[in-house]
């Protein structure tokens, strides 16, 4: 039994905690079902199922602390694992950076779990991978791809009196294109947290296009352009400033944040006023757990407000060094856009390039947020609000700082997750100015 019902999860949790004679104990219980086809070269290659438990017992002694791991649940096992970690707690050294367990927490259930993901069979995966599969080989193109599914609970409690349990579901999806010679590539990225709005018909459709329409790419001069960035693509640099919101690195000096001569930039205008970042664990399309990996309970909160930065994350430690407050990690990321498709967008363009996909993306300065980076997958110039032709990809040298402050105007946001953010995000097309490309590549 790997999917647990609240009142079974709990009946492990307090027994673990009644066990537990140290100074404190932290335990959490996860298990699920994960299911996964894997497709190259147009035909299947890997199928399977997973299905376990994990139970993480925490203990401390002072600001001695230890934890374990077991998926065995048995009386035996429980009173096991509690002796070890609490003999390992007592030869750990002090942790000066140690916090005791939190409070009892107050919280609001989300809505993360979809029954349709849950009744997913083989069949269905087999079904959705040949959607993929069967268009490509009609085109004489070739597919590779990937479908996840999960489906799981997570339950935690200390004892401090905290308890929190909510079941979750998601689907990832991903093909990649090409054509037979390796000259066209298109590429397509999907997560849902129900299966009933996956479509990989419609998704590998787009990677199909982009693979015919990318063939016999011509070489643009590098330099500053107006791009249309996919969601995606845009994702893949906002990504890389998302650890400047951490407090501790702010007031160290290895953020964006970070004010010269110590101090933090809080409240200062960072980009373009259409620039609305929040944080919303009840979101209807990115519905995550109500509480962040400590169990602190999560709460809806602005990021950024009109191009003004009003968040930092202070992680407990930190909040207690500086005499504030602490509030959970968010685990989800929404922008505003606005009501324009990326159809929209390109046929209001007079010069631009369109960006499916940006990839390989390194830091080269964390103050400045300066990064570089690939794109791939299909890079196409637009003229008079029209897609003329493929064009080369680009290596770029970019600051996601500075390309959200270069915005022309932004469209609908679609959910994006998986390999493609860090944590899960509702974020728009962008047409942005004068994005630095410095040199040609040679991927497709």
């Amino acid at each position: 039994m790997t999917m647990m019902t609240e009142a079974e999860a709990k009946k492990v949790l307090d027994k673990v905690l009644s066990l537990a004679k140290a100074d404190q104990c932290i335990v959490q219980l996860t298990g699920g079902r994960e299911g996964n086809i894997r497709f190259a070269r147009n035909t299947v290659s890997t199928s399977g199922e997973v299905s376990d438990l994990q139970l993480v017992i925490s203990v401390a002694y002072g600001s001695r602390n230890a934890a374990v791991t077991t998926n065995d649940l048995s009386d035996a096992s429980l009173a096991a694992a509690v002796k070890r970690v609490q003999e390992l707690a007592k030869l750990a050294p002090e942790n000066p950076e140690f916090m005791p367990a939190i409070e009892k927490q107050k919280y609001k259930a989300s809505d993360t779990f979809a029954q349709s993901t849950a009744d997913i069979t083989p069949a269905d995966r087999a079904q959705a991978a040949a959607d993929s599969l069967e268009p490509s080989r009609k085109k004489g193109l070739v597919a590779a791809g990937f479908l996840q599914d999960n489906i799981g609970f997570v339950a935690h409690a200390n004892s401090n009196g905290v308890f929190g349990y909510q079941k979750t579901s998601g689907v990832d999806f991903t093909c990649t294109v090409r054509t037979e010679d390796g000259r066209g590539s298109g590429w397509v990225s999907r997560n849902v947290d129900d299966f009933k709005r996956m479509s990989t018909a419609k998704a590998s459709d787009i990677a199909i296009q982009k693979a015919e329409m990318s063939v016999d790419a011509k070489a643009l001069e590098p330099g500053r352009y107006t791009v249309i960035l996919e969601p995606v693509a845009a994702a893949g640099l906002i990504n890389m400033m998302l650890g400047g919101f951490d407090a501790r690195n702010a007031d160290e000096g290895r953020s964006f944040m970070s004010k010269k001569g110590g101090g933090t930039r809080l409240g200062e205008k960072f980009f373009d006023e259409r620039v609305n970042i929040i944080t919303d664990p009840w979101h209807p399309d990115v519905p995550v757990l109500p509480w962040d990996g400590e169990g602190l309970a999560r709460e809806k909160l602005d990021v950024v407000k009109n191009g003004v930065v009003n968040y930092l994350n202070y992680s407990r430690y930190w909040a207690k060094q500086k005499e504030k407050q602490a509030k959970a990690l968010p685990g989800n990321l929404i922008m505003s856009g606005g009501k324009k498709s990326l159809e929209e967008l390109v046929k209001g363009t007079k010069k631009g390039i369109l960006v499916t996909r940006t990839w390989y993306i390194r830091m080269v300065d964390p103050q400045s947020v300066l990064v570089t980076g690939l794109t791939r997958d299909g890079t196409f110039y637009i003229e008079d609000g029209k897609i003329m032709y493929p064009i080369k990809n680009f290596r770029f040298n970019e600051s996601p700082i500075t390309m959200l402050n270069n915005i022309e105007e932004l469209g609908v946001p679609e959910r994006i997750a998986g390999d493609e953010a860090a944590v899960i995000m509702m974020i728009p097309p962008m047409k942005i100015r004068d994005f630095n490309f410095t040199s040609l590549s040679d991927a497709v």
